[in-house]
């Protein structure tokens, strides 16, 4: 198994050495005790940091990612249905997300048609009105 000192545990993460930090101070990655004057971390935090920041690419917030950690905790303490509940809310979130994303699709393409390559079109055509209600959807 690799060890890491922070700096390759960064680096193998693709983070900062900051951010190994900070993901420490808020508990979702555990400080390892020094050895010969160094932290040393495993692959297993690598691969965490690299869950963290791919959850937070898909729009999990750091609360809610200490929450799916928590949730993978004990299993005996954990019921499925507080898996279900969380994994139930956060897919309900995402169907939202998928929406409000086509919606803005549709009206980012209708402005690009709207606007041609004219430059009296471009006068006419205002983004910020494409993203009011009604318009552009």
């Amino acid at each position: 198994m690799n060890r890491f000192t922070i700096g390759k545990l960064a680096r193998a993460s693709g983070v900062g050495v900051e951010t190994v930090r900070f993901y420490e101070r808020k508990g979702l990655i555990t400080r390892p005790t020094a050895r010969e004057g160094y932290r040393i971390y495993s692959e297993d935090d690598a691969r965490r940091i690299r869950f963290i920041k791919r959850a937070q690419e898909l729009g999990f917030t750091l609360r809610e990612i200490t929450g799916l950690f928590e949730l993978h905790g004990d299993s005996r303490v954990v019921s499925c249905g507080s898996v279900k509940r969380h994994t139930d809310a956060k897919l309900k979130e995402v169907e939202q997300k998928m929406r409000d994303l086509q919606k803005m699709k549709r009206s980012l393409k209708k402005l690009s048609e709207a606007c041609g390559d004219g430059k009296e079109a471009v006068a006419r055509c205002r983004i910020s009105d494409c993203f009011e209600p009604g318009n552009c959807t």
